[in-house]
């Protein structure tokens, strides 16, 4: 397990958004973004500069990164008060950072959660789209859908799709659009219990594994069409071997699952009953 120092997060006042529903009872919900992030720090500050227009407080998690990046991150620490920097002193894998993000914000007091990723990927100019519509469907886990420009390599172009057949096939359905994108905002109540259920993958699959579960869970799931691209400059940590296997292992995991679920998966689809299944 990696040792991890941090900072205790903040939320000020202006972080918080209140909400009317239908049945007249006020509900507080509070946002801020998380970042994971291994030797990604050519475009870190830049994304900060970005992210820190909004006032939300932003959770940064240091993966067991370079000296350089350390220190990249460091300065980006000490250089803007809304950011806590959160240390793993090994690195566990994308999803490993992404789980130590959202569990400190949840800790926080925080309603959710805009995950965020460090390489410059991600459209922050649709993060307004993104947390407007999570304001108006808090229940929901809202996810980018990824626009392709020609930085997007063939085969991971056409690999992903694969993995769409498989989640389809894993959910029975197509309510989930695209799940591999890491822009996406987690309704943190739901992903808690989730993660005090259920092991969920610390590498590449996480983002995928932990979408399909959330769907087994009852968890409504809201899609935003967003580019996405791929610098030339860009740092790539998928293993095109390994991270394939990890992935086939846990779609295998995943389709045994679903064949366990599979009496209330049908009556959910034939009966639209939202109920947990998980």
């Amino acid at each position: 397990m990696s040792n991890i120092a941090e900072k205790e997060p903040s939320l000020a006042p202006s972080h918080i958004h209140s909400q009317v529903p239908s049945n007249g009872q006020s509900k507080t919900l509070s946002y801020g973004f998380v970042i994971p992030n291994y030797n990604h720090h050519l475009v870190i500050t830049e994304t900060i500069k970005s992210l820190v227009a909004f006032g939300l407080p932003i959770i940064l998690v240091d993966d067991g990164s370079n000296e350089e990046t350390q220190q990249v991150l460091a300065d980006v620490d000490s250089n803007f008060h809304q950011v806590t920097l959160i240390r793993r002193e090994q690195n566990g894998g994308k999803g490993a950072a992404v789980q130590t993000g959202l569990a400190a914000a949840y800790q926080a007091g925080w309603s959710h959660a805009l995950q965020v990723d460090a390489d410059g990927q991600h459209d922050l100019n649709d993060v307004d789209r993104m947390l407007k519509l999570s304001i108006t469907s808090p229940q929901a886990l809202l996810s980018g859908q990824p626009i392709y420009d020609d930085s997007i390599s063939k085969g991971r172009y056409y690999g992903r799709f694969i993995t769409h057949f498989w989640v389809y096939v894993e959910t029975l359905s197509t309510d989930i659009k695209d799940s591999m994108c890491g822009f996406r905002v987690y309704p943190l109540a739901a992903y808690h219990q989730l993660s005090q259920s259920s092991h969920l993958g610390n590498k590449m699959d996480f983002d995928i594994e932990v979408m399909v579960k959330l769907h087994w869970q009852g968890v409504p799931m809201r899609f935003v069409k967003t580019k996405v691209l791929y610098p030339e400059d860009g740092i790539s940590h998928f293993n095109v071997f390994d991270d394939n296997v990890l992935i086939s292992l846990m779609h295998t995991r995943l389709f045994f699952g679903m064949l366990w679920r599979l009496p209330k998966l049908l009556f959910r689809k034939l009966f639209g009953n939202n109920k947990d299944v998980a």
